[in-house]
């Protein structure tokens, strides 16, 4: 989203950033950071939390945004609206915006919640579904346009909400590609790497994502040591991630904490194949962010996947890639295997990978995919000058 935020703004608009933050001091603070208005609102942790109070601040997340904001929000009305999801609770402070501000709404859709922890055998309890149902269609209704990641996801708002005749439209992920040089970083000296084929996986350790699969390819590929795997992220499966790995007494594996965007990018282009991996049971579709920062420096994708994924024809038509099905665990090992011997066939991929992402996957065309849906207002404003900061509330 500041990737998003920076291109509109180098395209001329005023663009503010209204986020959630359990980091800062007082309730609420703004500041300016690549001329972008970002306003951050203390929240309780979400990202990282013990699942239960995860929940429990999710749900109460409009609410606290809007009244810890509220001053900032009524001097400082905007002319669109663009929210992310994960999470499904932002609904009634959209709502309220729209009503407030007499703009559009465009919802990015990255994760359809709950019916994928429904899939993966997460969510069993029908009283919680049938909550977190009506809070996703309440979200989808407080929206003008929602953004699909996948086409596979046209097919799930077909089935499930016809009726409502929602306007959708297929939108994958972007990366803003730098224009500026990267930090060079020097991960595989300091990790001990030199000389090791390292297969990389930076994101989220979730659930849907099935990280135990990396974890079995590792240890079937623990005769190899010349191959070696780096994990970077974190998640609500970090701990049994850890537990799998000392269980099976794996050195072949290692996993280091989330780090800043642009030193990420600068790492990932120090190691050697992008891995992918997605639940099988996932019957709803998603194109993992991760992809791009693997694309941009021209990393072949290993990709296991759940079926009907877009990413088999993105890469495997492409050719900058392997995808096969999540679960096919010897396919998978032999293509790793396949991938860490042959040198020339990782840059043909690389490269064929990284004219995909000029193509598909550019912030620019990101901007203005969202800009076109909506009449430009008449009356351009001077937002870095208007923004008005309230006197600081009172500690709840």
């Amino acid at each position: 989203m500041h990737d998003l935020g920076v291109e509109l703004r180098r395209q001329g608009h005023e663009v503010t950033v209204l986020t959630p933050s359990h980091e800062i001091a007082g309730n609420f603070e703004v500041s300016v950071e690549d001329e972008l208005v970002v306003a951050r609102v203390k929240t309780r942790q979400i990202k990282g939390a013990v699942k239960l109070f995860r929940a429990f601040n999710e749900m109460r997340i409009s609410h606290v945004v809007w009244r810890r904001s509220r001053q900032f929000l009524l001097h400082n009305p905007a002319d669109l609206i663009v929210f992310y999801s994960p999470t499904i609770f932002w609904s009634s402070l959209v709502r309220r915006l729209r009503t407030l501000w007499h703009c559009p709404a465009y919802l990015i859709l990255r994760d359809i919640f709950p019916k994928w922890a429904v899939d993966a055998g997460v969510l069993r309890s029908r009283l919680i579904y049938r909550y977190l149902r009506w809070k996703e269609i309440q979200q989808y209704d407080s929206a003008d346009v929602i953004a699909l990641q996948s086409r596979g996801d046209l097919k799930y708002f077909e089935q499930n909400f016809g009726q409502r005749r929602y306007r959708l439209e297929v939108f994958y992920n972007w990366i803003a590609l730098p224009g500026h040089r990267l930090p060079k970083t020097q991960y595989r000296d300091k990790l001990g790497l030199q000389g090791k084929v390292v297969f990389f996986y930076g994101g989220n350790f979730g659930i849907a994502q099935d990280m135990e699969n990396i974890v079995r390819l590792a240890s079937s590929l623990s005769g190899h040591p010349e191959i070696h795997f780096l994990l970077v992220g974190e998640g609500s499966e970090t701990q049994r991630l850890q537990r799998m790995i000392a269980e099976r007494h794996l050195t072949n594996i290692r996993i280091l904490s989330p780090i800043a965007q642009q030193e990420y990018l600068g790492m990932v282009s120090e190691f050697d194949i992008g891995l992918v991996t997605l639940d099988r049971r996932l019957t709803t579709q998603n194109i993992p962010g991760k992809i791009l920062g693997y694309l941009y420096w021209g990393l072949p994708i290993l990709a296991s996947l759940n079926p009907g994924n877009d990413l088999f024809d993105l890469l495997g038509k492409n050719q900058a890639g392997v995808c096969l099905l999540n679960g096919e665990d010897e396919k998978l090992k032999h293509a790793a295997l396949r991938l860490a011997a042959d040198a020339n066939l990782r840059t043909q991929m690389g490269s064929k990978g990284r004219a995909l992402l000029k193509e598909t996957f550019s912030v620019h065309s990101a901007a203005r995919r969202v800009l076109q849906c909506f009449p430009q207002p008449n009356v351009p404003g001077e937002r870095l000058e208007q923004v008005q900061v309230p006197v600081a509330h009172a500690s709840d």
